[in-house]
């Protein structure tokens, strides 16, 4: 072997032994992995608490107005509050709520007999409402409850903008043939 091998051979196994800057090597190749790890954590955690506010939102509304027989715009406005307490901390700007009473004439044809709104635009009266084959039968009624959350994170506005979750439940009234808006 010449010369010049000796060196390079020496050199490459100083090299290998030489174990002092590792470490902090593979820190730093390592420290944006779990950086952007915990963040998604930290992120799908919130989609999901959120999605889940959603859907017991919606359902706790569709279930209170299905025991009524009858709502006063003070008692909606009571409803539409205390829907915001359950996704409370969240803002409740980002909500949106409709309540529409769904009714279905003889022919089972299903339209809007009233509907009410939070951050939203409420849906006619009289306008015609498709719903989920065999929801409804003839000359019934469904409670129909929309509920929507924009969520935007701290992280998430400069890389994807807002994600929207909703959920729609529907619910029979139990104590009359419909709910009446008074």
């Amino acid at each position: 072997m010449s010369n010049w091998g000796k060196k390079l051979r020496a050199t490459l196994t100083g090299w290998r032994r030489e174990t002092g800057g590792l470490a902090a090597m593979e820190f730093a190749l390592v420290l944006p992995v779990m950086v952007i790890f915990y963040f998604g954590s930290v992120e799908i955690t919130q989609l999901l608490t959120i999605d889940r506010k959603v859907t017991k939102a919606a359902s706790s509304v569709a279930d209170l107005v299905a025991q009524s027989t009858a709502l006063t715009t003070a008692e909606i406005n009571d409803l539409f509050q205390a829907t915001t307490s359950i996704l409370a901390p969240y803002p409740q700007a980002n909500l949106q709520i409709t309540l529409t009473s769904v009714v279905a004439d003889a022919s089972n044809n299903t339209t809007v007999a009233w509907s009410d709104a939070f951050n939203a635009a409420p849906r006619g009266v009289g306008s015609t409402v498709t719903l989920p084959n065999g929801l409804t039968q003839p000359n019934g009624s469904v409670i129909m409850v929309e509920v929507s959350y924009t969520y935007t994170s701290v992280v998430g506005q400069f890389v994807t903008g807002g994600v929207t979750m909703d959920d729609t439940f529907y619910l029979a009234p139990r104590d009359s043939a419909q709910v009446q808006r008074l």
